[in-house]
């Protein structure tokens, strides 16, 4: 009787191990798993990232209206500040469409189209003329009309089917 060779026999038994692996449901699993964590890393980055906001804003509003001397009511234009507390609206939106995600493991789209007018609407609210072309204008104009349009589909269809 001849000796067994290890390696061959390690080799064998890792190339079964990766079979296994590699089924339908157990890749599956796996991906499943990387999901979750990269949803729930992306979670807690941008709790971050609003608690930031939220406290930049904070600072921002508290100088310009404690310790700055008063021009108008805000040392800043309005329109930025807007732009600042929009901007954490959008990022709570965005927390919204990955938590549903988590809760669900499906991208909800009605959320999904819902934070990008958001996020145009922004656009549009602090828009700069001086700054930019009329045409970017239109574009964002246009990009606003297409979201609308889209959430109304969804919402019809989904109204309909429930």
């Amino acid at each position: 009787m001849g000796k067994r060779n290890p390696s061959k026999n390690r080799f064998k038994s890792l190339i079964t191990k990766t079979g296994k692996l590699l089924r339908d449901d157990n890749f599956m699993v796996g991906i499943h798993f990387v999901e979750n964590a990269v949803s729930k890393i992306l979670s807690v980055a941008l709790i971050i990232v609003v608690g930031v906001s939220l406290f930049e804003l904070t600072l921002i509003l508290a100088k310009d209206l404690f310790t700055t001397e008063p021009v108008g009511f805000f040392n800043k234009t309005l329109i930025e500040i807007f732009g600042l507390f929009l901007n954490i609206l959008i990022a709570l939106e965005l927390l919204e469409n990955i938590t549903a995600y988590l809760r669900k493991h499906i991208v909800q789209v009605e959320l999904v189209v819902v934070t990008a007018l958001i996020a145009v609407a922004r656009k549009i609210i602090i828009f700069d003329p001086s700054k930019y072309a009329k045409n970017d204008l239109i574009a964002l104009a246009f990009a606003c009309f297409a979201l609308a349009a889209s959430y109304a589909l969804i919402r019809f269809i989904n109204q309909r089917d429930n």
